[in-house]
């Protein structure tokens, strides 16, 4: 009872349409109210508009469907479409905000709000979809990725910054370098689950395998088109998103290059604004020059740990340049638009028994130190005089356990 009358307090109070700023609709409220209209309501839609003037219609539209829920008629005869109504624009367009109820007696603002965080929808964020958990992200960081203490930093602080700076000049872009197996995939899907609820199967987060997607370099003009129209939808449905692409040094210069304004310092690129995103490429470019790097520390007696960024930053910015590829060719490096590359040692014997006990664990099983020795040892290491580091990482260490269950 009480909500049918604050419903109808609602409907009151919105028959006038300045109640709610419909000039200043977000990107994210436009998509979703040009698709229920669209496709609900089954209005009249040209796809084909520039961003300015279906904005303009937008407007008028949210003008025009509120108009038809408050007539007094419409109240009376159709209350329960008026909850329907209020419940769908709610959910699809904005949380319950103070300057928005700030008319409405304190009582029926806490009813409200109940009701709204009932259905779920209720997040200190401001969109349940996105977590941003940076403790989480700190502690997965620490717990799970083994021997990797300059990512561990890196990614951390990188994303931190990112998150906690709402006014972020441009995307975030970070390059991760590395052996296959040495984590590079492990923490961008670390990343995901901890900045979104649902991680990489968040309607916020796209992987791109360039192999995969991107197959045939005589189409890639057709690819750009895609690419661009992806993370553009995305960009319109999230207001803070993930872009993932592996195997990045398989990537056609030009694809890079069709999405490069993306990652530029623009305010916004044809009216969308994509400064709340993330890109990350992950490639196995300079993979050789990093254990260079290590097996050199190894040799002079110096701990691994003491490998600093300065060791490595140039080297893999320098590899990159040289390479074939993709990225050697394309205007996000000479735009100097990588914001940290990011390295990933190869591991260590002791690492991948780390490794080892995490796989059995996750199996709910617990290890002793002499199945962890074997499992170590099944692997093969380089160099070939040293046996060093291990040639897969832990990459197969969870198919390998296999052979040591009881």
């Amino acid at each position: 009872m009480n909500l049918v009358l604050l419903l109808h307090l609602v409907c009151i109070r919105t028959a006038n349409a300045d109640f709610f700023n419909f000039d200043s609709i977000s990107n994210v409220s436009t998509y979703y109210f040009n698709y229920f209209y669209c496709n609900i309501w089954e209005g009249e839609c040209q796809p084909n508009q520039d961003d300015a003037t279906q904005q303009g219609k937008t407007a008028k539209l949210y003008r025009l469907h509120f108009f038809r829920i408050t007539t007094p008629y419409f109240r009376v005869a159709h209350l329960a479409n008026v909850t329907i109504s209020l419940s769908l624009y709610m959910y699809f367009f904005a949380v319950p905000s103070r300057d928005l109820w700030a008319s409405f007696p304190q009582d029926y603002v806490n009813l409200l709000h109940q009701w709204y965080c009932s259905l779920g929808q209720c997040c200190e964020s401001g969109d349940c979809r996105i977590t941003n958990n940076v403790t989480g992200l700190s502690k997965d960081l620490q717990t799970q990725l083994h021997g990797q203490h300059l990512a561990q930093s890196v990614v951390l602080k990188a994303i931190q910054g990112f998150i906690n700076n709402p006014d972020s000049n441009k995307p975030l872009t970070l390059s991760f370098h590395g052996w296959s197996g040495t984590g590079k995939n492990f923490v961008a899907r670390m990343i995901a689950d901890n900045l979104y609820r649902d991680g990489v199967k968040s309607e916020c987060v796209r992987l791109f395998i360039a192999p995969f997607h991107f197959p045939h370099a005589r189409l890639v003009d057709t690819y750009k088109g895609q690419l661009r129209e992806a993370i553009r939808d995305m960009v319109l449905r999230c207001p803070q998103t993930l872009f993932i692409f592996d195997e990045a040094e398989k990537l056609h210069p030009g694809l890079i290059d069709a999405i490069k304004p993306f990652m530029d310092h623009y305010d916004n690129v044809d009216g969308v604004s994509y400064r709340r995103a993330i890109f990350l490429f992950l490639s196995n470019i300079g993979g050789a020059a990093i254990n260079d790097v290590a097996l050199d520390f190894w040799h002079s007696g110096q701990n691994r740990e003491d490998i600093g960024m300065e060791d490595l930053e140039h080297r893999l910015r320098a590899e990159t340049i040289e390479s074939e590829g993709g990225f050697a060719q394309s205007e996000l490096m000479s735009g100097h638009l990588i914001d940290f590359y990011v390295p990933f040692l190869p591991l260590e014997y002791r690492h991948i028994k780390l490794c080892a006990r995490d796989a059995f664990a996750a199996r709910g099983l617990d290890a002793d130190e002499d199945t962890l020795d074997e499992v170590a040892k099944a692997m093969l290491y380089v160099p070939k005089e040293e046996r060093l580091f291990s040639a897969q990482g832990c990459k197969s260490i969870p198919q390998r356990i296999n052979f040591f269950l009881p």
